[in-house]
């Protein structure tokens, strides 16, 4: 069975989706961050795909894109990463990443390099639905979720075609524009996740803008199958490059103050 898969079926609460800008600030680093991320309680890892033009996150992401691909991370390195992972970890392991990096690739032979290397879903930030046939065929083929992603300004009409994809988990923007820590939460997204769940049985994970327990706590009383943590992470991976020596227990322990 699929990890990530496995781990939705068998939850007794809402699982925690910790994400990490694979390569930064460096390879071995980021080996590193990711078994704090699972030592500190993560249940699923989300690992961004550095791209040079990512439109879909913030100011924090974008300097850890940066640092990543200074550091030499590209695509090859990136599923290196994911096999050194794979040595000693099942946690379920998402990609997040753009339509040219798949595109320079080749559709299906990306996903099935990250079905090789050890990745359970895959989240195409700028991918409309509308185009998404291949990659989701693709993605299919190689036994990878895809997964689609949905926000309060998804039209019914759209909303109703992507429910049909048969995905991993369903993305749901929690805050409108690009990724980055917000002081409250949408209660406009929060009942777009209720009906959401009164529509589908995939699971719902929230992510964008959520940064702290009592975001967290909030989504998951509201009903979230997993919450994404993403930027307000990325954010103590940067603060601590000054003090690298403190790196990795501020990391674990930002991540246990979150369950």
């Amino acid at each position: 069975m699929n990890r990530l898969k496995e781990a939705f079926e068998t939850r007794t609460k809402s699982l925690l989706m910790t994400f990490t800008v694979a390569g930064d600030p460096d390879f071995e680093t980021s080996l590193e961050i990711i078994k704090a991320l699972e030592n500190g309680g993560a249940d699923i890892i989300e690992l961004g795909l550095p791209f040079s033009d990512p439109v879909a996150d913030g100011p924090v992401i974008q300097q850890a894109d940066q640092r990543a691909l200074a550091s030499g991370m590209n695509t090859d390195r990136f599923f290196d990463l994911v096999r050194e992972v794979r040595k000693s970890s099942d946690i379920p392991l998402v990609v997040l990443t753009y339509t040219n990096l798949i595109l320079q690739r080749d559709i299906n032979t990306f996903y099935q390099d990250a079905a090789d290397a050890g990745i359970d879903a895959v989240v195409v930030a700028d991918l409309p639905y509308e185009e998404a046939g291949p990659y989701i065929t693709a993605a299919e083929t190689a036994g990878v979720a895809p997964v689609m992603m949905v926000s309060t300004t998804t039209s019914p009409e759209r909303l109703s075609k992507i429910l049909t994809v048969k995905s991993g988990f369903i993305y749901l923007v929690a805050a409108l524009g690009v990724t980055g820590m917000r002081q409250k939460t949408d209660p406009v997204a929060q009942k777009l996740l209720a009906d959401l769940k009164n529509r589908t049985d995939i699971p719902i994970a929230p992510g964008f803008g959520i940064s702290d327990r009592e975001q967290v706590r909030e989504w998951t009383d509201a009903g979230a199958d997993a919450v994404i943590v993403g930027s307000a992470l990325v954010r103590e991976i940067e603060d601590s490059l000054v003090k690298p020596d403190t790196l990795i227990p501020r990391i674990t322990a930002f991540v246990q103050s979150l369950k």
